[in-house]
């Protein structure tokens, strides 16, 4: 091969990546608008509907709207909306580097036990009134359900750290903790008086309709700090995608980079989960999607997978007001009821081609 041919082969190339970086950038784009307009239509329906126009004068000249309307779109529907974007896009990232670190395209923290700990903690609180942190009695359920949540993610890295034990094995570990947890926490609902017992129920379902401020800049808090830590590991969590030999080789210390990821994967995931109660597949679904657009450099997957499962929850959050007029479904139901089927085509999916 000539010089001037390897530098015009050279040249295609670099090309052929500046194509593939725009479409990924404007479909990043594309993900960004889609979940603005999920949000105006999000804060614009309820009991009161108002006009995506009216949603928008009261964000950007609250000043020429009604007293009524700034209220109602600040302080009840923002909360909510904004809630529905943080929750989901940090139960995504979590899944997406739960999948990375893991080897394995159905971990999540749905799926590994966090969210079930998180479960039983909350109704430790509400059925037994037991406070896990003895200082934190007005906070019991979103404190309990955090520490048990952290408890089972440490649980299942340190799990993972002792010899011999394999991908596969964690990720039946982690099955294994929702079956226990969900079974002490039936044996808590069977014990529980028919308040507590409504009150747990309600819980696990996963609803947004109690969020507020506080609330969303704790969970936006803890997004904003965790993504960067992610996005420094970039070329390493992409690396490890191809096999543990094949980073090791290039350099990087797999042991070290699954110990810090899933130390920042069990904040991320036990945050939310304590504030919203239990919300499935979403930290399954929404990396997968961001896998389909974008692929698998972190560059471009970790903001999709962010968007992901924003949009997702935010869709989701509208959904649950559209099905019975007048009311607000449990945002867990309609969650699962997405996540099932896409569940199944994983399953028999990976029966045909290689994950």
């Amino acid at each position: 091969m000539t010089i001037a041919a390897a530098h015009a082969g050279m040249r295609e190339g670099r090309e052929r990546y500046r194509a593939l970086a725009f479409r990924r950038i404007a479909l990043l784009s594309a993900l960004c608008a889609a979940l603005f307009a999920s949000v105006c239509v999000d804060m614009a329906l309820g009991p009161a509907n108002y006009t995506i126009s009216e949603v928008l004068d009261s964000l950007f000249r609250s000043d020429q709207v009604s007293d009524q309307l700034r209220v109602i779109v600040w302080d009840i529907r923002m909360p909510i909306a904004l809630m529905a974007v943080t929750v989901g896009a940090s139960l995504s990232v979590a899944g997406a580097q739960m999948q990375t670190i893991l080897a394995n395209p159905l971990a999540s923290p749905f799926t590994l036990g966090i969210s079930a700990a998180a479960s039983f903690g909350a109704a430790l609180a509400l059925v037994a009134g037991t406070a896990l942190v003895p200082l934190a009695v007005g906070y019991m359920v979103p404190i309990n359900a955090f520490v048990m949540a952290m408890a089972a993610a440490l649980f299942i890295h340190f799990a993972s750290t002792m010899r011999g034990v394999t991908v596969e094995t964690i990720v039946l570990l982690g099955i294994a903790l929702v079956f226990t947890f969900n079974a002490l926490l039936s044996l808590l609902e069977y014990l529980a008086s028919e308040q507590a017992l409504a009150a747990v129920v309600f819980w696990t379902m996963g609803s947004l309709t109690k969020a507020t401020w506080p609330k969303v800049w704790i969970t936006a808090a803890v997004l904003v700090l965790t993504v960067p830590l992610f996005a420094r590991q970039a070329w390493a969590l992409t690396a490890l995608r191809l096999g543990e030999d094949k980073a090791a080789s290039f350099g990087v210390n797999v042991r070290r980079l699954r110990l810090q990821t899933m130390l920042t994967i069990s904040l991320l995931a036990a945050i939310p989960v304590s504030f919203v109660g239990t919300i499935g597949f979403v930290g399954l679904v929404g990396p997968h999607m961001a896998r389909m657009l974008v692929g698998e450099d972190q560059r471009f997957f970790l903001p999709a997978s962010i968007l992901c499962g924003a949009l997702l929850l935010s869709v989701t959050s509208v959904v649950s007001k559209t099905i019975l007029p007048g009311a607000i479904l449990p945002i867990g139901v309609i969650t699962a009821l997405v996540g099932v089927p896409f569940f199944f085509v994983l399953i028999f999916g990976s029966r045909r081609r290689a994950w």
